[in-house]
């Protein structure tokens, strides 16, 4: 990153506000942020009071807007979206519009201007996908893959990474569990049972890096990380707080999965094992019907899965530590 300019999409999120300060360290030199809420963008623009930093007003689903803010850039972090899930099931056209529409606007603007890098951030509800949320990511990687076989290996690298839930990001589950605790519960939970993985910004940001390093055309990578029940979560959440709110279960919401999964078995039949991180490697055949027709694919699954139900499980105390190492969760509850 060091003297690059970069653009940052959604750059105003959880994910945009923790990279745009690890960008300035890298040593950026520019950092542009689209999106379209000017409110956040004045409130990152007096908080960090950065010469630094360029702010557009514009929206992905606008290639005008996109363009406009691609020109000039080496790198793009592609953030933007429509990621609740109980939003986009109401809603499905606007998850398209953004997660599918939007994306292709910013890989075909990124390729035109000759951008070096493009990462754009997917989401385990992609993989085997029940919602639309998870089905309009799902197509926002086939496009990233498809833009990829266009390019033959040449020109703009555009890559992928997939994670799970970001621990303390808006709109995630801790900072509702923690303002039902203040407020004496009871702590709402879906499915007592249901597994989540467990992901602290700080390391999307090493994944989205790692990807920007590593990453050849159309690959996705995997960050390794560990699970809990949401029952484990609230209860940890209690005993951090010094609470014994009442943990009360409420059912499973519109397009919720038991357990999310980050990789298939088919796709870690051929992935690379590279320690912290699986690293998927687009399918780069042509459009030869016979292979995928007639002489199928002979690569065999060797293994299951890699699940929020079978990866590691933390008890109660690991999720304490997990959550205590957590800056945002420390300065949430005052230290």
């Amino acid at each position: 990153m060091q003297d690059k300019t970069i653009l940052i999409t959604g750059g105003t999120g959880s994910f945009g506000s923790v990279m745009v300060q690890h960008a300035l360290r890298r040593g950026a030199r520019e950092i542009r942020i689209l999106s379209r809420d000017e409110e956040k963008q004045d409130t990152m623009r007096n908080r960090l009071r950065e010469a630094r930093l360029s702010f557009y007003i514009g929206d992905v689903r606008d290639i005008g807007s996109v363009d406009r803010a691609m020109a000039g850039v080496d790198l793009v972090f592609h953030a933007a979206a429509l990621k609740q899930v109980p939003s986009c099931e109401f809603f499905p056209m606007e998850a398209v519009r953004t997660n599918v529409m939007g994306s292709s606007n910013v890989i075909d603007s990124a390729i035109a201007n000759g951008i070096e890098r493009v990462v754009c951030l997917s989401t385990d509800k992609a993989v085997l996908p029940i919602n639309a949320m998870g089905m309009s990511k799902a197509l926002m990687e086939k496009l990233v893959q498809a833009a990829s076989r266009r390019r033959n290996g040449t020109g703009t690298i555009v890559a992928c990474v997939r994670y799970g839930n970001v621990m303390y990001s808006r709109g995630s589950v801790i900072p509702l569990f923690v303002e039902q605790i203040r407020s004496g519960g009871p702590v709402t939970v879906t499915n007592p049972e249901m597994t989540r993985f467990l992901l602290p910004l700080s390391d999307s940001v090493a994944l989205v890096e790692h990807a920007l390093t590593h990453a050849e055309p159309g690959d996705v990578f995997i960050k390794k990380a560990p699970a809990c029940t949401i029952l484990t979560l609230a209860q940890a959440l209690n005993a951090l707080l010094g609470a014994d709110a009442e943990i009360r279960t409420i059912g499973v919401r519109h397009g919720e999965k038991l357990y999310e999964t980050l990789a298939t078995a088919d796709e870690l039949a051929s992935a690379d094992d590279q320690d912290a991180y699986w690293r998927i490697r687009m399918d780069g055949r042509d459009l030869d019907y016979a292979s995928y027709f007639s002489e199928g694919d002979p690569r065999v699954a060797r293994l299951v899965d890699y699940t929020s139900h079978n990866t590691e499980r933390l008890d109660i105390n690991g999720t304490m530590a997990l959550l205590k190492a957590l800056p945002e969760f420390r300065a949430a509850v005052g230290g």
